[in-house]
């Protein structure tokens, strides 16, 4: 009888050592949870911004997943950072089927991995007649910000300031997030390099709250940074309207999923953390 209590107990030590766990889900405080309830959670929203890692396949499979649950309930509109806003006009025109996918591609600068990370959430709301949002600033006005500051934004033309945050740019250098690129980017790093993010967080925000309608949910995909520790766009956000209800997902990678790191609790009000060695996209 013990010979068989001991096997027993082998049988069912291989079999946890045996399971392997892509990603878990954890709350602001670190706690496991389910997708359901972040499903739920989400369902009560009026913004959520889905931070991720561009490149890792099980945060886009997520992405896609819980659009389409919340689609079940709620009406939505779609945003990205992966589209910059002087191709709106591609986008529709792509989403109402007045050109294929190889005009699209063609006319937009679609990043290299589009069509395997973010072409399923495009289709999505093809399909579903949904409104997708470019919401990102044209990278040569970023660069501009990067180069000079805010102020070499106003050499750029009327049409081109439609493409960006209104002027001029709210920034607070004080914020963790911009202070952090800066000691990320050491001997690299210059003033300009956080406003230049600030420039993106802005530009986003302004075009998420600009193409918000009332009574619907606006998912908002972008890198994990522009919204990790409530900053960033939230920031932008939160300046420009506290009426509304606002969540944020944020992305990270460990070797054990069993635990969320310390460093990592907090950054939002559900962390999604991938095994470190998930293959990437790219």
């Amino acid at each position: 009888m013990r010979c068989l209590f001991l096997f027993l107990i082998l049988i069912a030590t291989a079999g946890k050592a045996q399971e392997k766990k892509a990603y878990q889900i954890f709350d602001s405080k670190g706690k496991k949870v389910s997708f359901g309830k972040m499903l739920k959670f989400m369902l009560q929203q009026d913004v959520v911004l889905f931070g991720e890692y561009h490149n890792n396949p099980i945060i886009h499979w997520l992405q896609l997943e819980l659009t389409k649950e919340l689609g079940v309930e709620r009406k939505l509109i779609l945003g990205a950072e992966m589209f910059e806003t002087d191709n709106q006009q591609q986008l529709t025109q792509f989403l109402n089927g007045e050109i294929d996918d190889k005009t699209f591609a063609k006319q937009a600068r679609l990043w290299n991995n589009y069509k395997t990370d973010y072409a399923p959430l495009v289709n999505y709301a093809k399909a579903n007649k949904l409104q997708f949002v470019a919401t990102n600033i044209p990278r040569p006005f970023a660069s501009l910000v990067n180069k000079g500051g805010f102020e070499a934004l106003d050499t750029l033309s009327a049409l081109q300031k439609s493409w960006i945050a209104p002027l001029p740019i709210a920034y607070d250098a004080e914020l963790p997030g911009y202070k952090n690129m800066i000691k990320m980017m050491g001997d690299h790093a210059t003033p300009n390099m956080p406003k230049a993010q600030a420039s993106k967080d802005a530009t986003m925000a302004y075009f998420i709250l600009k193409n918000y309608v009332p009574g619907s949910l606006f998912i908002h995909y972008n890198g994990t940074y522009h919204s990790d520790n409530y900053e960033g766009i939230l920031w932008y956000l939160k300046k420009a309207n506290t009426g509304l209800r606002y969540a944020t997902i944020a992305t990270v990678s460990q070797k054990d999923l069993t635990k969320l790191s310390d460093e990592h609790k907090g950054k939002a009000d559900f962390i999604i953390c991938v095994d470190e060695d998930m293959t990437t996209t790219y």
